[in-house]
């Protein structure tokens, strides 16, 4: 902590140190300057930027195509489908597609989408209800957020 400087004076002292005199918060006033190394400071930035990058999850929506006339074994063919997706932290859409006159019963896809929920009620929580949209009705699942115990310290 050097204090308020002068800038001929900061300079000078960041040469003799052989850094580099760099503007920290510009706006402020007066305006907060550091002597450091920064091609040594970029590179650190750079590393600690890649290994967020790393360390990032990326959650991709995974769909399953259902018909009204999906048969009882394919519905369970299926659930297993999204229950892999789910454990594997992705979110699943689920997607009953109506042809023809299958429409006016709208009951039998929700029935459907209603089975698998629960088939998959202690992996997932639902994000968007089955909502009908057109000749679609859909429905998003999300991975339910791991709660992680901590470990209380012994008191030995």
């Amino acid at each position: 902590m050097l204090g308020v400087l002068n800038t001929d004076e900061a300079r000078r002292m960041a040469r003799g140190l052989d850094l580099d005199l760099v503007e920290v918060n510009p706006k402020a006033m007066p305006p907060v300057c550091k002597i450091m190394d920064f091609g040594k400071f970029k590179y650190e930035e750079k590393k600690r930027q890649s290994d967020a990058r790393k360390r990032q999850t990326q959650i991709a929506l995974k769909e399953i195509k259902l018909r009204p006339k999906t048969d009882d074994h394919d519905l369970d063919f299926k659930t297993k489908h999204v229950r892999r997706f789910l454990e594997e932290g992705n979110k699943v859409k689920l997607t009953v597609r109506f042809r023809g006159r299958e429409i006016t019963h709208p009951e039998t896809a929700q029935r459907q989408i209603d089975h698998i929920v629960e088939a998959v009620a202690d992996l997932a929580t639902v994000e968007t209800t089955a909502r009908l949209e057109g000749r679609t009705m859909t429905a998003i699942l999300a991975p339910r957020v791991k709660v992680q115990t901590v470990r209380q310290p012994s008191t030995e």
